[in-house]
């Protein structure tokens, strides 16, 4: 069994849901302590209690702990079962990290697997369903792994309600990511998109974001929801390459006025734009486990976030192809795959 101290780097739940897929993909069981020790309320929440009984769903696995408040878990896997899953997180609880856990193993399954989520498809503090459609499948795509992902509904916190679905493919057959360079630029758009919100609040967002980053009006979309649970907003770039497409977004909430919430999209665009590396922060953290299952391959990025070294910290604990981390100029970073 592997032990995970949970206190880990930024001692976050990304830690929890990292060892839960490599278990499953290694069939290794793992027991995890102190979960989540660096959060202002530590232990299992309910996205993380729904990422649990999924991997336990998708393997026959057992659990012992993990439940909601638990700080100490041991969860011992299954064999991998192909099939048709439906996952609710009950509340605006992240339904993409509860598909991040159990994606890995489900690409090395017996069979095709459909896998419905419902609860928040927008989270602040995770990736957004348009970070999975546009930045990260088509990169897996590249690796060999076919994922259709289709969204029918948005889910803001704090009222949920989102669901969106995920088709998904066995790998026949990997093909290690070489992604060392950004290419020309091909497109680039923003989204400001409101529900159950003044459009007024988008449309102030998108005359920042139009005047931050120079973009023009065909190129800065305002989008207006009424299907959905609850009020949201969400300001999505999608800035595309030869080689690759990053997406950023920043949320909007209560007290903080639509010009910031733009402004801050603009940075983090102008601050990817600023070193030439074509992988950013949040994608550098989501291609780690998929390069270890493919067993080779490189991406560059910028600097290291803490999130990202902490999940390679993680891997480094399985017994999986390593990932090394290594500087270059211009504070850029190469991970590579032994």
């Amino acid at each position: 069994m592997i032990e995970i101290d949970g206190a880990l780097g930024e001692g976050g739940g990304q830690i929890l849901r990292s060892a839960v897929a490599l278990a499953l993909v290694t069939q290794t069981p793992v027991r995890i302590e102190n979960i989540r020790a660096g959060r202002r309320k530590p232990g299992v929440m309910r996205q993380h209690r729904t990422a649990l009984l999924a991997a336990v769903e998708i393997s026959g696995g057992g659990l012992v702990d993990g439940a909601i408040g638990d700080t100490t878990l041991e969860f011992h896997p299954g064999a991998v079962r192909a099939g048709d899953y439906d996952f609710r997180v009950g509340t605006a609880g992240s339904t993409t990290l509860v598909f991040q856990t159990v994606l890995p193993a489900l690409l090395l399954a017996d069979g095709p697997s459909t896998v419905r989520l419902e609860g928040g498809t927008h989270n602040p503090w995770s990736p957004p369903f348009d970070f999975l459609s546009e930045a990260l499948t088509p990169l897996l795509a590249r690796m060999g792994a076919k994922v259709d992902l289709s969204l029918e509904r948005y889910g803001f916190a704090p009222a949920g309600g989102g669901v969106f679905t995920a088709r998904i493919e066995p790998v026949r057959q990997w093909t290690s990511l070489q992604l060392e360079e950004r290419g020309e630029t091909r497109s680039r758009t923003a989204r400001l998109v409101v529900a159950n919100l003044p459009r007024s609040i988008a449309q102030r967002e998108a005359k920042v974001v139009r005047a931050r980053l120079g973009w023009s009006e065909r190129e800065v979309e305002v989008v207006e929801l009424t299907d959905v649970t609850g009020p949201g907003n969400i300001a999505i770039a999608s800035f595309g390459s030869e080689h690759v497409r990053e997406v950023f977004c920043t949320f909007g909430e209560r007290g903080v006025n639509a010009e910031s919430v733009a402004r801050q999209l603009g940075q983090q665009v102008r601050q990817y734009l600023k070193h030439d590396a074509p992988v950013g922060p949040h994608l550098a953290d989501q291609l780690m486990l998929p390069m270890v299952l493919a067993g080779g391959g490189s991406f560059v990025t910028g600097p290291l976030s803490r999130h990202a070294r902490t999940n390679l910290e993680v891997l480094a604990r399985f017994d999986v192809p390593k990932l090394r981390a290594e500087e270059l100029e211009d504070k850029r970073v190469r991970v590579r795959c032994s």
